[in-house]
């Protein structure tokens, strides 16, 4: 099995030939072909492009996403005031920052993509779990959002043409034909992009950033002025109390399980950044400071609104739909297509590319991955999907409750098991002997203390009995886990740290 990587002498593909030793004795590292390809090999620390702003527009886009604005919107609904809104958030973008910062830390570290960093706690084989419940939840979740964008490309469509609606009228396995030729439309839009790499995702999300910023800023300006420069800073009976208290940090815990997708594979971007004052600078700007400009637009269109006639938004699409002036129409349904499409790549296209490529590295390459979590992303007719409560409640909400506890193993086991000592061609080596084959490249102590934390968080989350600490199910999961991790886990181990620049490729391989 041969391959273009231009390897160290000491290291080399695996290969129908045994390895030979070099100088000093040691023997090769072979680089399995089930675990190794251009897009898995870690990313050479020189010419690595995403900076801090590229960092800062990631998060830009992903903040004032329409999911966040409908989510901080009902926290309005609740009885939350402005401050204690600005409160709730506050919380949330501090548990973000900190932990979105130790798995960034990570991929910058390391260079390497999601699924193998998972193989560091789990195992080279036993990595398929933690990356498999990743990437079933984005394949669903990408086929959801690419309807939602479809939806709002529709009222673009009929605002512009009135007489296309005319085609939104029949049903072809639950969509309309105009509804197809839109979701198709989107579909396609984001498999160019992602045919060029990570590269064009950086460049469409650096684009994207700042036309969801100013829409929304100009949006909140446009309800300020129409409400005479007065907002309602609450409801007519806010809450007080307990009640309120509860609310603010629940709302903040689960703003927390909103990104527990991206927590545990942002090192898939990490991964491209040259150090780790990038990462933190990018992720302050884009988190903590975003998250509260994010709150404050939200307490200003949410009090606009409701100083104006009384009502409550569901989200900023229902104001940008009321819009009288056609061209100001268009230019918000624009904007609100753009971000939705950024958001569904890199939380949702990313990943499944990344874990799909893992599972038969000789065969996928991260473009073919991508094709293929595309198509079954339309396979399973999202639409379906976002109109079942059942699907989404029990469905991917039982499978978001995994999140924590994976993410609480993987961190348990890099940072304070290891304190960050990596060797990482062993991440890529079946040799039963390597750091990380543990049992038959399972590791079994992951899996045990992953098992019952997992089921708890499920219960919490789902069991109507729970009701008042189901916001807390994400963080409950993922304490748990760690400390199961951390009690049955080898103290005496001895863990190398070598990098992987000798195996790594350049960044516009990715």
């Amino acid at each position: 099995m041969s391959t273009s990587l231009d390897l160290a002498p000491e290291l080399s593909v695996a290969s129908a030939n045994p390895p030979s030793p070099v100088a000093g004795g040691a023997p090769a590292i072979e680089l399995s072909p089930r675990l190794h390809n251009r897009d898995l090999a870690p990313t050479r620390a020189e010419g690595r492009r995403w900076g801090g702003y590229s960092i800062f527009a990631l998060w830009t886009n992903d903040v004032h996403n329409i999911a966040n604005y409908s989510f901080a919107m009902g926290l309005f609904a609740l009885g939350l005031g402005g401050w204690q809104i600005l409160l709730s958030l506050a919380i949330g973008a501090a548990l973000v920052y900190f932990f979105m910062n130790l798995s960034g830390y990570m991929g910058q570290k390391t260079g390497v993509p999601f699924p193998v960093i998972s193989r560091i706690a789990f195992g080279i084989h036993g990595a398929q779990i933690p990356a498999l419940i990743r990437a079933v939840i984005a394949i669903a979740w990408f086929g959801i959002q690419t309807y939602l964008a479809s939806v709002v490309l529709r009222v673009l469509l009929t605002a512009v043409w009135p007489h296309l609606a005319a085609y939104d009228h029949d049903s072809i396995l639950g969509l309309s034909s105009l509804g197809w030729v839109c979701f198709v439309a989107i579909w396609l839009v984001q498999l160019v992009i992602l045919a060029y790499g990570m590269e064009m995702v950086r460049r469409y999300e650096a684009f994207a950033g700042p036309v969801i910023l100013l829409t929304v800023a100009a949006l909140a300006v446009f309800m300020y002025f129409k409400a005479d420069a007065r907002i309602a800073w609450s409801v007519a009976e806010p809450l007080s109390g307990y009640e309120m208290w509860r609310n603010i940090f629940a709302g903040g815990a689960l703003w927390l399980a909103i990104y527990g997708t991206l927590v545990l594979n942002f090192c898939d971007f990490a991964r491209s950044s040259p150090c780790r004052k990038t990462i933190r600078v990018g992720n302050f700007w884009g988190l903590p400071v975003n998250i509260l400009v994010f709150a404050a637009i939200t307490v200003v269109l949410c009090g606009a609104q409701f100083q104006i006639n009384g009502q409550i938004i569901d989200s900023p699409t229902q104001i940008v739909a009321s819009i009288p002036n056609t061209p100001f129409l268009v230019l918000g349904c624009l904007a609100f297509l753009i971000v939705t499409v950024a958001v569904n790549i890199m939380a949702n296209f990313v990943a499944p590319a990344f874990v799909l490529s893992n599972l038969a590295p000789r065969h996928l390459n991260f473009r073919r991955a991508g094709l293929i979590s595309a198509t079954l992303a339309v396979l399973i007719l999202p639409w379906n999907l976002y109109n079942s409560p059942l699907v989404i409640v029990y469905f991917l909400s039982g499978l978001g409750a995994l999140l924590g506890p994976l993410y609480g193993v993987i961190m348990a086991d890099y940072w304070l098991l290891r304190k960050g000592r990596i060797n990482v061609p062993e991440l890529y080596s079946e040799n039963p002997t390597g750091a990380y084959h543990y049992s038959k490249g399972i590791n079994l102590r992951a899996v045990a203390a992953f098992t019952p934390s997992a089921l708890l968080a499920i219960v919490l989350a789902l069991v109507p009995n729970f009701h008042g600490i189901a916001p807390f199910s994400w963080l409950i999961g993922a304490g748990i886990a760690a400390a199961l991790y951390l009690l049955i886990a080898p103290r005496n181990g001895q863990y190398h740290d070598v990098s992987g620049e000798c195996i790594a490729v350049d960044h516009s391989s990715h």
